[in-house]
């Protein structure tokens, strides 16, 4: 009775798992509860993905998932792309289109896949490639349904499940399964209160469920964390991995980093022509920071960076002879060739793992695993480290913008790696000084003369925009970011400081037409007008995610408008000051003879905090904004 109670399971099992192309109607559209459909694109109707660990060297994945497009907008998410490449395989795929009522119109032809390379511009070389594939109807709404198999011939990287992949898609169910062999230890990190895995056991296999049910629509929050912390999804990680010949470990970030660090031991010598060219460079300099300045400038003026994804490329750089043939590398490779060079001048360094961006940076270091994307480099000293980002050729030596600033690393060392945090910018470093003169007429035309002082990370956007864009494009791109009508810029020009803390002083000066708006014998004039970026918020009594405030900034705008003669001042802004947990700001408007003066000062904080205070944040950034466009109202002298 018991071997017959387990046969019907696993028939029933192998039923609500089987791909479902041939039969009677597929999940008709009108059994999707009103909750799923309300704001919704498209809905999830059925996912499930099993992950089927072989051993160290092989991993295979079977991923069957069901989605109703419900408009437009919803379709867009649904075009299949699966990766392949020398370490990865895509055994089969299969799919089908249904429309509203579940009736099967078309099944996927193998012939319809498209496959893809990825763009090859001299930036990038890799054998990655993709399937692409989408089902074409224009008559909403319909279903399509795929079934993927791809084996991954290795363990070192573990697939991401998140059951919500869109915050505009509703699910209706969706089950991850990981099979693996009993005495293999899977380490997982959960979100959004999923849960633990349902885990059952059968001879030498161990099988781990996580299901969720009729999830909907996800609400959309200003300031929240990154949309996969807040939907239900399990993260994976190996305990011990294979790639190829090579073997390592995720249990602890010193065995990560062990790794890291055998893979790319001895690939740092350099060939003899440039140990001489080092010796050339050095010659004459007295202190460590000279030599690493000069060796940096060589590296930026002499190699360019390429991205390099070729199998155990992605994680094992070129040796330094190659890149000094080549004349390029990736970000390990350039990382590696800069500590070459250092060495060679009796410099140590060392190569250090980040996860580069301006987003999410925040990585749990409970849980060691490959979250990082990218390479930099350290160089320890008694009292200060130095950071060095080898694949830009226009930082300053030892500045480390917001792509790695303020973040978790991995440090690979011989004597044991280290996960560190690379130093945080602060609101002394990341300032805006702006300084105004401006001379208004009575017809509200307005000349402005501006000079901007921005350092730290408030320099790397316009940093970034004078290196990688023309000059046209640089005045196309200041004049969308003026929030100003009608306006002729008439002179601009910057100069970069290559300190430490990197500056730009940027000059500007505007023809501004119909500036301030003239009514009668008054003229109504917003003396803030270069800096009215804080937005106005919405109140959210529901709000459920923590507040995002990425960095942290100060800004001074200090402006000087000579009105016209004849007219004085009839009303002024009040003064104001607001001051709480997200910073503090300080507005005041004077007038002195025929000069109006405007002062405006906010120091804005940065960090994670609770929903709770979303309140609190609404009150600061709608005072801040109200503040922001007050007016003076000038009246002409009728003596």
């Amino acid at each position: 009775m018991v071997k017959l109670l387990q046969l019907v399971a696993c028939l029933l099992l192998a039923m609500s798992c089987a791909p479902v192309f041939a039969g009677g109607p597929v999940y008709p559209v009108n059994t999707i509860p009103d909750s799923l459909k309300k704001d919704a694109h498209l809905v999830k109707r059925f996912e499930e993905f099993t992950l089927n660990i072989v051993d160290l060297q092989k991993v295979r994945i079977n991923h069957h998932y069901i989605l109703t497009v419900l408009d437009e907008e919803g379709a867009k998410y649904t075009q299949l792309q699966e990766r392949y490449s020398k370490q990865i395989e895509v055994r089969s795929i299969s799919g089908a289109l249904y429309d509203a009522s579940g009736k099967l119109m078309t099944r996927l032809k193998q012939s319809s896949i498209q496959d893809i390379g990825q763009q090859r511009d001299g930036s990038l070389m890799t054998d990655t490639r993709y399937k692409v594939h989408q089902f074409s109807n224009s008559v909403y709404p319909y279903t399509v349904e795929y079934e993927v198999e791809q084996q991954f011939n290795y363990s070192y990287s573990l697939p991401f499940w998140i059951a919500q992949d869109y915050r505009d898609g509703a699910v209706e169910q969706a089950r991850f399964i990981v099979n693996a062999p009993a005495d293999y230890k899977l380490r997982y990190h959960t979100f959004s209160n999923i849960g633990e895995p349902v885990i059952t056991t059968e001879k030498e296999r161990k099988l781990y469920k996580w299901e969720v049910h009729n999830i909907p629509v996800g609400r959309r929050e200003v300031f929240s964390e990154s949309w996969y912390r807040l939907t239900p999804g399990v993260e994976l990680a190996p305990s011990n991995f294979e790639w190829g010949r090579y073997k390592g470990s995720m249990n602890t970030w010193e065995d990560f980093g062990q790794f890291g660090y055998q893979l790319n031991e001895g690939r740092d010598v350099l060939p003899d022509a440039m140990k001489q060219k080092v010796s050339e460079l050095v010659a004459g300099l007295s202190t460590k920071e000279e030599k690493i300045r000069v060796l940096y400038r060589y590296l930026q003026q002499n190699y360019r960076y390429i991205s390099i994804q070729l199998g155990i490329g992605g994680l094992q750089t070129f040796d330094a002879k190659t890149v000094a043939a080549n004349g390029y590398g990736d970000c390990k490779a350039l990382s590696n060739y800069m500590m070459a060079m250092l060495k060679e001048a009796g410099i140590k360094s060392n190569c250090v793992w980040v996860k580069a961006g301006e987003g999410d940076i925040r990585l749990d270091e409970s849980f060691p695993h490959d979250g990082f994307n990218h390479v930099i480099l350290c160089v320890p000293g008694v009292k200060d480290t130095t950071w060095l980002e080898c694949t830009d050729n226009t930082l300053p030596a030892g500045y480390l913008s917001g792509f790695t600033a303020g973040r978790p690393v991995l440090i690979l060392d011989e004597k044991g790696p280290q996960l560190i945090h690379t130093p945080a910018s602060n609101m002394d470093m990341n300032q805006q000084r702006r300084s105004i003169h401006a001379v208004l007429d009575e017809k509200g035309n307005m000349k402005v003369d501006a000079v901007t002082t921005r350092t730290g990370l408030e320099q790397d956007d316009l940093h970034s925009r004078l290196h990688q864009l023309s000059k046209e494009q640089q005045l196309e791109r200041l004049r969308s970011s003026l929030n100003i009508a009608s306006y002729d810029v008439t002179g601009y020009e910057c100069t970069e400081a290559e300190t430490a803390n990197p500056s730009i002083e940027e000059h500007m000066q505007l023809a501004c037409n119909n500036y301030a708006t003239v009514t009668g014998k008054r003229i109504f004039l917003t003396p803030n007008m270069l800096n009215r970026s804080i937005p106005k918020l919405e109140p959210d009594e529901d709000r459920i995610s923590d507040i995002q405030l990425n960095y942290e900034y100060r800004h001074v705008d200090s402006v000087s408008i000579t009105i016209p003669q004849g007219y004085k001042a009839e009303a002024l802004p009040a003064p104001v000051m607001i001051s709480g947990k997200f910073g503090n700001y300080v507005a005041t408007t004077a007038v002195n003879g025929n000069t109006v003066t405007y002062i405006r000062t906010i120091q804005h904080k940065s960090g994670i905090f609770p929903a709770a205070d979303f309140p609190e944040l609404v009150t600061f950034y709608n005072g801040i904004f109200r503040a922001d466009r007050s007016r003076v109202v000038l009246v002409k002298d009728q003596d």
